[in-house]
């Protein structure tokens, strides 16, 4: 026998009994190729005792190796026996030994393919429980995101709807608003009109009033000067005549002298030259009358030329007066012509504003349509994605089903190649089977009887992908030996030459495993899918936050801490007897019943160290282990309701300390724990505690020190240790107790220090009661309330009080309580409602107190107008919990929701009686209180589309506008 070996390729040859062609099996992982070629050599072949060898020789070239079978060294009839030595069978029989020993390790490779084929088996089905169980849990996942869509697509419809009528509500309001704005203009001109008409005449009339008394003036000087010349001329003339007929007279009587002188013989001439003296004086008497009448003529004359110049004057307001006739006539037309060119801007304003209304309808219902678009798109995106998803678990299952018969296929190969190896070495091949012969691929024996195998075409054309490298890497050192590629028979015992391209090893587990690589589909099908994911979680946050958007108001997002965000509803989150639980352990899991409810703050009992269990005595400020809980408690509580978006308010007590020591004269006046102070820090005029501080600015509260906050130490403090509770514990706002006690200016100044979000202080104060009934007149327990609000500068809200008390009476059929004489609420919701805390009851007037309980049979419709009108209202923990009036309260809280109603809402009365009480607030809720028959069709003043949406019968109803 002569063999040539061929470098790193062990060869074996086994000799068959009675002339059988002789196979070598030759195992070769070398990576270069292997050419097998069937040539006619010269023969060298010898016989002895039956036993017949052929000759193979091999060729070694670089890169490639060449089996050469000659085939004139198969044995034939003709061929005869030749003797063989005792050393050539001794060799034969060493390989003998040899193929028996190769023998056994086929074996033991055998019984290795079994073991591997049994694990495989096992894991193949454990893969295809996981592949049924992934498949389960895709069409779970899937249902539970159709699901969610589907309401996501209800809800944004339902959004739509309520969109849709929103707009149509304010396109009504703003038609309503231009027909009003249009009958203001008109209004407004046919005042300023009239206003300018009449002051014009009352001018012209002034003008005509002032001349007709000038000239009557100048009319009754004349008068007077003349009558007085007249009177004074003809008294000096009757005087002159007077004088005249005396010197008459005594003329005569001196001529009847002279008469009985002459008869009587007296001197005449002396008689006459009397008479003549007398005539000269009066000549010269009549002489000086007339001088006087000149001087009179002269000033009747000056009279009349004053009497001109009047008339002239009386002409000069005349001709004044139809000038400012005049003048009103050309302001008239100019009126005329501004009222015209007003009208003309008014129209064309308000052409504008119907314009810019159509626009901005346009623009929203553009603005729908495109968001409707993109829900619609987003539907269909998440039902491509379901179905992509759907067909990706298909094919992935049909890929891996595809595997496992491959590996099944491959693993029955293995089985038969086993075999047909065992028959082989044991001689049990069928004698039909002699003259086939077998191709040694690269030294191995290659059997493969399935040709139409669908599975094997996989490996005979190739993998379809790829894998990572060090996957590839990782399967090596694990499994390096793989199947090579199949090849036909028939195909390969015609060719002379017989090219094996067999796959790599990572390429041929790639298609057992079925490993998608990066540009396969289902990978982009699986990206793709979280790609649409992320779109439609992102579409459903801005859809959500849209919505919140459209449902916010201006109001919503100022921030003070008076009004909080005016939308705040406030739940006291404890009663007087919480103390003896774990309360902090008890309230953090009802934080998402209570959001959920519509609540917005909650008010936590005193968190610190207190003499009280209740919290209202506190001692040590910044000891925060109370009877309620422990401090890591209140923490996980506040962080809860934090979570939720709850605001978290605490009960700070400010007013007073319970001190820790006692002074040299026994007094306990000396504080303890990181604030250390002393007698300084307390009011002088505390009678129980002898303080060295300044008087007290407010009311004493006997029970324990009262603190002196005109202390620069002692604010400064309260200020650290208010923002160390924001800071540290959590805080966002306070319940500020007994705030009668020291002056609203320091309650300012605190504020403004921790900045919280919400302040509420608790100042309470009697209503004003005659004969053991109520009052209806409580302006001045109300006004005191405000005054102390206005003390703060509006920093803090504050308990109304005064429409708790007035609610006792007025909720037993004397709702006219309701209203006070300018037709607004009473209480301090009626003349400061965004500083007004509206409640029924606390700690103190109802729990196992019971100071000051509300009518139970009446909380219904208590809390039926404190949700319905302006104001900051409280809920008590009892009620809720307790009084089982969780789902009327939820009710109405949600009717506030839906009505927009804020702290600073407006409310218009139209009936408060003995037998109910009607308010509209703002212009979307209408509310009744009462048994009386009402509704809003009814109202001739009330406009609008109304439609019930809570109706409790004779205890209270409320509409909400459409």
């Amino acid at each position: 026998m002569e063999i040539t070996t061929v470098a790193h390729a062990p060869l074996w040859c086994v000799p068959r009994k009675r002339c059988l062609p002789s196979i070598l099996s030759y195992y070769c992982w070398e990576p270069r190729v292997t050419r097998v070629t069937f040539v006619n050599k010269r023969k060298s072949a010898f016989v002895k005792n039956g036993f017949h060898a052929s000759i193979f020789k091999l060729d070694a070239t670089q890169g490639e190796s060449e089996v050469i079978v000659d085939d004139n060294a198969l044995p034939s009839d003709d061929t005869e026996n030749l003797e063989v030595s005792n050393d050539e069978l001794k060799e034969s029989r060493i390989a003998l030994s040899e193929a028996r020993s190769r023998q056994e390790a086929i074996e033991k490779e055998r019984d290795q393919l079994v073991e591997e084929l049994a694990r495989s088996e096992v894991k193949h089905q454990e893969y295809a429980s996981i592949i049924k169980h992934n498949k389960e849990l895709a069409i779970a996942e899937l249902e539970a995101a159709k699901s969610l869509f589907k309401q996501t697509l209800q809800g944004s419809i339902d959004e739509k709807f309520a969109l849709e009528s929103k707009l149509v509500l304010e396109k009504q309001d703003a038609v309503e608003l231009a027909v009003q704005v249009e009958k203001l203009a008109e209004l407004a001109f046919q005042q300023a009109t009239s206003h300018i008409l009449e002051d014009a005449q009352l001018r012209v009339s002034a003008a005509e009033t002032t001349a007709a008394e000038a000239a009557h003036r100048i009319e009754e000087q004349i008068k007077h000067v003349t009558e007085g010349t007249i009177s004074s001329i003809l008294d000096q003339s009757t005087r002159t005549i007077n004088k005249a007929l005396s010197a008459a007279e005594q003329a005569n009587n001196h001529a009847e002298k002279a008469v009985s002188a002459l008869s009587g013989g007296s001197n005449l001439l002396d008689e006459i030259a009397a008479v003549c003296s007398q005539n000269l004086g009066l000549q010269n008497a009549i002489n000086g009358l007339e001088s006087k009448l000149l001087v009179a003529e002269r000033e009747i004359e000056k009279l009349r030329l004053d009497l001109e110049q009047a008339l002239a004057q009386s002409k000069a307001s005349d001709n004044r007066a139809s000038a400012a006739e005049k003048a009103l006539a050309d302001l008239k037309e100019l009126t005329q012509k501004h009222s015209t060119e007003r009208e003309e801007k008014i129209k064309l304003l308000i052409d504008k504003m119907k314009n810019e209304t159509a626009e901005r309808e346009k623009a929203a219902s553009e603005a729908f349509k495109v968001e409707l678009a993109g829900i619609m798109a987003a539907v269909e995106a998440a039902k491509e994605t379901a179905q992509l998803k759907d067909q990706a678990y298909e094919r992935r299952f049909a890929a891996l089903q595809r595997s496992l018969k491959a590996s099944e296929s491959a693993m029955e190969l293995w089985r038969q190649r086993a075999e047909i190896a065992e028959s082989i070495l044991h001689g049990e091949r069928s004698t039909g089977e002699e003259n086939v012969r077998y191709p040694t691929m690269g030294g191995r024996i290659d059997l493969l009887t399935d040709d139409d195998s669908q599975k094997w075409k996989l490996l005979a054309e190739g993998p379809r992908r790829e894998i990572p490298e060090w996957i590839a890497r990782r399967i090596s050192t694990i499994c390096p030996k793989f199947p090579p590629r199949k090849a036909n028979i028939s195909e390969a015992l015609s060719s002379n030459s017989l090219s094996l391209n067999l796959p790599k090893p990572d390429e041929v587990w790639s298609i057992v495993q079925e490993k998608p690589r990066d540009a396969d589909m289902l990978v982009e099908h699986i990206i793709e899918r979280e790609v649409i994911e992320k779109k439609r979680k992102a579409l459903e946050r801005a859809l959500q936050r849209k919505t919140i958007k459209w449902e916010r108001t201006p109001e919503e997002t100022k921030l003070e801490p008076g009004t909080g965000t005016g939308r705040e509803i406030v739940f006291q989150g404890f009663n007087w007897e919480s103390w003896r639980r774990r309360w902090y352990a008890e309230l953090a899991p009802k934080a998402k019943d209570l959001s959920q409810s519509g609540i917005t703050a909650v008010w936590f009992p005193p968190p610190t160290e207190s003499v009280a269990p209740q919290g209202y005595m506190p001692s040590d400020l910044y000891n925060l282990n109370s009877a309620y809980g422990s401090v890591e408690e209140l923490k996980h509580c506040i962080e809860e309701m934090h979570i939720q978006d709850l605001l978290a308010l605490g009960d700070v007590v400010l007013n007073h300390r319970c001190a820790q020591k006692q002074s040299p004269n026994g007094v306990w006046n000396i504080f303890g724990g990181k604030l250390a102070w002393g007698p300084e820090a307390i009011v002088c005029d505390d009678p129980n505690f002898q303080g060295c501080g300044n008087p007290s600015t407010g009311d004493i509260f006997h029970a324990a020190p009262n603190i002196d906050h005109s202390q620069e130490f002692v604010r400064r403090d309260i200020k650290e240790w208010l923002n160390w509770l924001r800071n540290d514990i959590g805080f966002d706002g306070w319940r500020l107790d007994f705030v009668r006690g020291f002056a609203g200016e320091y309650v300012k100044e605190y504020i403004e220090a921790s900045n919280p979000a919400f302040a509420i202080g608790e100042y309470w104060d009697s209503l004003a009661y005659e004969g053991g009934n109520l009052c209806y007149n409580q302006d001045s327990h109300r006004q005191r309330i405000v005054n102390w609000i206005n003390a703060t500068g509006g920093t803090s809200s504050a308990f109304d009080v005064t429409t708790k008390g007035i609610l006792h009476s007025a909720l037993h059929n004397q709702y006219w309580r309701l209203i006070d004489p300018q037709g607004k609420p009473t209480g301090v919701m009626g003349w400061w409602p965004s500083r007004a805390v509206t409640f029924l009851e606390n700690h103190d007037t109802g729990s196992t107190q019971g100071h000051w309980p509300f009518p139970r049979e009446k909380l219904g419709q208590g809390y039926a107008y404190i949700l319905t009108h302006p104001g900051t209202p409280v809920i008590f923990y009892d009620h809720f919990y307790d009084f089982g009036l969780r789902d009327t309260i939820t009710e109405l809280i949600e009717a506030r929701r839906r009505g927009g109603i804020h702290c600073r809402s407006l409310v218009k009365i139209y009936h408060a009686n003995n037998e109910g009480y009607v308010a509209k607030v703002d212009e979307s809720l209408v509310m009744k209180l009462g048994h009386f028959d009402w509704d809003p069709f009814k109202e001739n003043n009330l406009d609008g589309t109304w439609q019930k949406f809570v109706d409790r019968g004779s205890d209270y109803q409320i509409w909400l506008r459409q």
